[in-house]
This record gives C-alpha cells, sequence and structure tokens, in this order.
C-alpha cells in the first residue's frame, strides 16, 4: 500500500503537493516573495507562477478531482470576483449568449449583465429543471453558468443532467462550488468544464485572504493559464501562503460547519417564528434527494425565511450579538446578512432571494452558545 499517496481529502489537505527536499525540509514551505526569477529555472515572473501558489494549487486540483494525467490543475486568482470574471470570460465573446442561474452570486450576475455592452447575452433561469436550459438555449449560446448550491436559498442544479445537455450542443460549463467545496462535491466528476471558488470563504477559513481559484482539465484549463497571465490577476504569494494554511484544516472545519450549521438548521425548522429554513441537508428541503445524489455533505452556510414585521425583522439582526452583520463566510466567526428581508420583495429578491431570506453564516463557535443568541434575538419578531 502507497500510503505517501493516499487521496483522501485530509491527506491531500496535509501533505499533497510538498516536496520538503526542496525547501530545507521545512513542515510549511517559505513564502516566495519574489517578482521574479533568474534564468534556468521552473520560474520567471510571479505574474506567470509562483511555487508558493503551485503547493495550494496542487492540493486543490486533487480535491476537485482534476488530475495532472488528464491536464488537470487549478489556477489562482486575485479574489473569487476575478476566478468568475476570468472564467466566463475565456468561454463567451461578442455576438455569443450563455445561460446563467437566477439565484447565481449577485456579482456574478451584475457582471453578465454588465457584458451586454460587448454583444454577449444573457438569460437567467430557474435552473432546478434541466428543461430550464433547454428551453433557454439558442443556437450562439456557448455557456451555461451554474452555482450550486447557491449561496443565497441553495437551490441545486442536476450537474450530471446539464453537462449532458450541454457537451451534446458543444456548450462549456461553468460552476461556482464554493458553498459545497470539493470535500463535499466535485463538480468535475458529473462532466461539468470549469470550477470556480471564491478562496477567500472556506478554503482561507480564517477570514484574513482574498483570492480565488480556477479548476478543469485539458485544452481549456491550459488556455486559461495563458489568459491568466494576459489579464495579470494571478493572487500575490502571501495569499498562496494563507490558502495553504487555511486549506489545512478544510476537512476538520468543513465537518464542524456541517455539525453546527445542521443544528442551527433544525433548531429555526422547529421555531415558530420562522416559516421556511433553507438548508439541502434538512430532510424536509424540496430538492434533498439531488442532494444525496451528488454532495456528501453541507457546510455552515444557510437561510431562513422570519415571520413578523419588517421593523420586527431589522430588530432581530440587531439584537444579535455573537452573529455579526457582514457580506461574507467561510470563516471561522459566525455572521448574518439580511439578503432583501427587511423590506418588501423587489424583482431583484423575487429572482434571486425568493422575496428575501435571512442568511446565517453558522461559524466554530460554541453551538449552545450560538442557539442562546439566536433565541434571544428571534423573540423581537412579532
Amino acid at each position: 500500500m502507497d500510503l505517501q499517496n493516499r487521496q483522501t481529502p485530509e491527506d491531500i489537505c496535509a501533505h499533497y503537493g510538498e516536496d520538503y527536499s526542496k525547501h530545507f525540509g521545512a513542515m510549511s514551505p517559505p513564502i516566495y516573495q519574489t517578482s521574479l526569477f533568474l534564468d534556468g529555472n521552473d520560474y520567471t515572473y510571479s505574474r506567470v507562477s509562483n511555487p508558493t501558489l503551485e503547493v495550494f494549487e496542487k492540493k486543490v486540483a486533487a480535491l476537485e478531482h482534476a488530475s495532472p494525467g488528464e491536464g488537470g490543475r487549478a489556477l489562482t486568482v486575485s479574489s473569487g470576483m476575478a476566478a468568475i470574471t476570468t472564467a466566463i470570460l475565456s468561454c463567451v465573446r461578442a455576438g455569443e449568449h450563455m445561460i446563467m442561474v437566477r439565484t447565481a452570486y449577485g456579482p456574478a450576475r451584475g457582471f453578465a449583465r454588465y457584458l451586454e455592452r460587448f454583444g454577449i447575452g444573457c438569460t437567467f433561469v430557474h435552473g432546478t429543471r434541466v428543461e430550464d436550459f433547454e428551453e433557454a438555449y439558442r443556437p450562439e449560446t456557448k455557456l451555461i453558468y451554474l452555482e450550486s448550491p447557491c449561496s443565497a436559498i441553495f437551490e441545486l442544479q442536476d450537474l450530471a443532467a446539464v453537462a449532458d445537455f450541454a457537451r451534446a450542443k458543444g456548450i462549456a460549463t461553468v460552476i461556482d462550488n464554493t458553498c459545497a467545496t470539493p470535500v463535499y462535491q466535485q463538480p468535475l466528476d458529473f462532466g461539468i468544464d470549469l470550477v470556480v471558488h471564491s478562496a477567500t470563504k472556506y478554503f482561507g477559513g480564517h477570514s484574513d485572504a482574498v483570492a480565488g481559484v480556477i479548476v478543469g482539465k485539458g485544452e481549456r484549463i491550459a488556455r486559461l493559464a495563458n489568459e491568466r497571465t494576459m489579464w495579470g490577476n494571478a493572487a500575490p504569494p502571501m495569499q498562496g501562503w494563507l490558502l495553504q494554511r487555511g486549506l489545512r484544516t478544510l476537512p476538520v472545519r468543513m465537518k464542524a460547519a456541517m455539525e453546527n450549521g445542521l443544528a442551527v438548521a433544525r433548531y429555526l425548522e422547529a421555531h415558530p417564528k420562522v416559516e421556511r429554513v433553507y438548508y439541502p441537508a434538512l430532510e424536509s428541503f424540496p430538492q434533498h434527494e439531488l442532494y444525496l445524489r451528488q454532495m456528501s455533505g453541507c457546510g455552515g452556510l444557510l437561510s431562513f425565511s422570519p415571520r413578523g414585521s419588517y421593523a420586527s425583522r431589522a430588530e432581530m439582526v440587531r439584537r444579535l450579538q455573537v452573529f455579526k452583520k457582514a457580506p461574507s463566510w467561510g470563516g471561522y466567526d459566525s455572521l448574518v446578512c439580511p439578503l432583501g428581508a427587511l423590506e418588501p420583495p423587489t424583482e431583484e429578491t423575487l429572482l434571486a432571494h425568493d422575496g428575501g431570506v435571512i442568511r446565517l453564516y453558522v461559524g466554530l463557535e460554541n453551538i449552545e452558545t450560538l442557539l442562546e443568541d439566536l433565541e434571544q434575538a428571534l423573540d423581537a419578531l412579532d
């Protein structure tokens, strides 16, 4: 048995992609904080590649099942949004069309609309049925953009079915896999072409790094490596080192995130002042069967629809003490982010947030502390 090269998530995060002989036996590879490298080496310029980034990239590629033997690799860029925009632009050009799920990350939807000025059209679809994509298809459609689960109301797409349809039509597929992480879902295994992550979230895990990563196989990701060099948006070495550090504990943190997240979801589901809870691991979630087919777990992100007036909902958010109000997630700290739930629904919140929800990121604090914080805050609802 070759124990040195086992490919479990825990082993990948701990040791994969590291050659201790290159770094004088250092357990933590050094930060190569340099702009250029001398001739005759494997590296030339940190805008092109850097050994600090590559350790992180090799681990992420292995986690996502992007085998080097199939030309698989990961590319680290300057932010999650840079990963999204770079991946999209590699697939479409002027005069072409893309399909995007309506529940995708807000700035991703904004970027799709922005591209209209360059002659790239976009149709937003519900995406919970493969027929949604079939009905939106045009001869000029070149990209389907997915986010499953989405990070607001956690709708899923049937990845295998969408990938089969796209492949038959010659359409590229890109998915934002930030919410599940490769610990709980590997979209490439279902036939998706490119996977993007906001590495700022679970990969970093400490709310101190901003970066993104794109993963794929073969010619498509090879072309993206050249485009990253052209765009000049490779992440700096320090971010690569922070992401290496965060990734080492990813499987442990994801397990804790699911334990706490599921406990909070079940607590909210039973609360009389909560109308609905959005969390795929709940048996009551409408797509729970699909969740069981294509995911092996859930993280600490969930949403709920509170009862009560808009004023009392705002007071509920204000009363929270441990859950801090902020838009991000994926670190050790618990957060709350109202998504259209504190005012009457707009066309946008109806489109993307089911009319408005309160999103919670359940961090690594003591679960009883978190439940007590929610209990005293929910008392504000009338």
